[in-house]
């Protein structure tokens, strides 16, 4: 079985890690431009003030999208480009930047699927409260209002939020990314129920805002388990862990899914946080229990998981000398099949893989070509894993390769490209890798040149 007609075969970027263009034309500071400034808080005190300087190379870049045949482009938007104190006064060229890129894309057949949160929350808000202040989730709806009023009459796919373990985990307790905060769990929970609020609040807006029909998602990180082998014990055991609040972090799914498809935090994560858990207030879980449209999840590997006594799920130890990423992520194909299987099995709601791929150490080679057999290895791997699930029945509409080119990879800085497209960070050149030059065959041929390689 080919992939589905009409699969979305896409790639994705996030605007503070590509965009540049830190201060100009109105375009308000975000915690990351905070962030950077801090010492040691990023690789070799780099940021993103340039990162690809794809605000001024839009065009360019789209038309090697095009080149690609890429048939979709996820993007995310600068909440304080369009907003720049995060309320009030909208930035009319922060909105006009986003939608020349939309005509751009569509001129190019390329279909916008926009995120409005991946990260770069604007430093103003964050003055007052930020995520910990309730009114975030009305500042978010309103920022939502604004950019679908704009973009809605051309842009249908829309995702909330971008991976709120991160933003909340990493940001807020671990203190790894911005606003670079390691607090206590009272706080770290309050800032991820006003997220998940904010979720609720952004999709009613975006429904209110859309002169048309449009499917609305989110794009959480899939945590994802693998049986150890095809037993059923051993697939009730990976599900069961998969869907577990075990310990005290941020690294699930349920706590940040449950509420959004399901109306309600799960049990085991109410009792382990029983001393921490936030204020929520009536009408909070069915405000952040709209309808969507899409289960979007962003998934680079998993953990393999067994049956115990008794049939508890145990962790088995990745074999020694599994394939890793430049990243040092292990190389867990599987993972594209088991992750969307049990995703699919609990929320019943078709699936976009919204990230996947893997950071490689590229260059330009002496032959002037960008040469990355692992990437395309680790691609073709994954997607045939991708298309078992599809041909099992599960519902599976799209996949956007991470990332369309080389970025500003957060904490690590450009130190880890992700693309396949690589920057030449002092140039600015971009050049197609080999994994380009392979991904569009995939995207001429929907998969099937895939299939014929097994």
């Amino acid at each position: 079985m080919a992939f589905p007609e009409g699969f979305v075969w896409g790639a994705a970027a996030a605007s503070y890690q590509i965009e540049g263009a830190a201060r100009e034309d109105g375009k308000g500071p975000s915690v990351w431009d905070m962030l950077c400034r801090k010492p040691d808080a990023v690789w070799e005190g780099q940021t993103g003030d340039v990162a690809c300087d794809h605000y001024h190379r839009y065009a360019e870049d789209v038309g090697l999208m095009k080149r690609i045949g890429l048939g979709g482009y996820r993007f995310s938007i600068s909440w304080p480009r369009v907003i720049p104190d995060g309320t009030g006064h909208v930035n009319p060229k922060g909105l006009d930047f986003y939608s020349r890129l939309v005509d751009e894309l569509l001129s190019a057949g390329v279909e916008p699927f926009a995120t409005l949160f991946h990260w770069d929350f604007p430093y103003e808000l964050y003055c007052r409260g930020g995520w910990l202040n309730r009114d975030s989730a009305g500042w978010f709806a309103d920022y939502a209002t604004a950019v679908v009023e704009k973009l809605g009459d051309r842009v249908t796919h829309w995702m909330t939020l971008n991976e709120p373990q991160c933003s909340v985990g990493l940001g807020h307790h671990e203190g790894r990314h911005a606003p670079g905060d390691k607090w206590n769990w009272p706080e770290v929970l309050r800032v991820g129920h006003h997220t998940l609020l904010a979720h609720g609040q952004g999709v009613r807006a975006i429904r209110a805002a859309s002169p048309q029909t449009c499917r609305v998602g989110f794009a959480p990180v899939g945590v994802v388990r693998i049986p150890a082998t095809d037993s059923e014990a051993d697939i009730q055991a990976a599900r069961t862990d998969m869907f577990a609040v075990r310990d005290k972090t941020t690294w699930n799914n349920t706590w940040w899914m449950d509420p959004v498809f399901r109306g309600a935090y799960p049990e085991d994560g109410l009792a382990l946080y029983a001393d921490d858990l936030p204020p929520i207030e009536d009408g909070d879980l069915e405000t952040m229990h709209q309808p969507l449209d899409f289960f979007g999840a962003n998934i680079y590997n998993g953990t393999t998981i067994r049956a115990g006594e008794g049939g508890t799920p145990e962790v088995v130890p990745n074999p020694t000398g599994i394939g890793l990423s430049a990243y040092k992520w292990p190389v867990t194909p599987d993972c594209l099949y088991w992750g969307p299987r049990f995703f699919h099995e609990r929320y019943r709601l078709p699936v976009y893989i919204t990230e996947n791929g893997t950071s490689s150490n590229d260059w330009v080679a002496i032959d002037g070509g960008v040469h990355d057999p692992a990437r395309i290895d680790y691609t073709a791997r994954h997607l045939l894993a991708l298309n078992r699930a599809i041909t099992g029945g599960v519902d599976i509409r799209g996949y956007f390769h991470w990332s369309i080119m080389d970025n500003f990879e957060w904490a690590e800085g450009v130190k880890e490209r992700f693309g396949l497209i690589h920057v030449d960070y002092v140039t600015q050149k971009r050049t197609l890798k080999d994994s380009a030059l392979w991904y569009s065959e995939v995207c001429a041929a929907n998969g099937e040149n895939l299939l014929k390689t097994q």
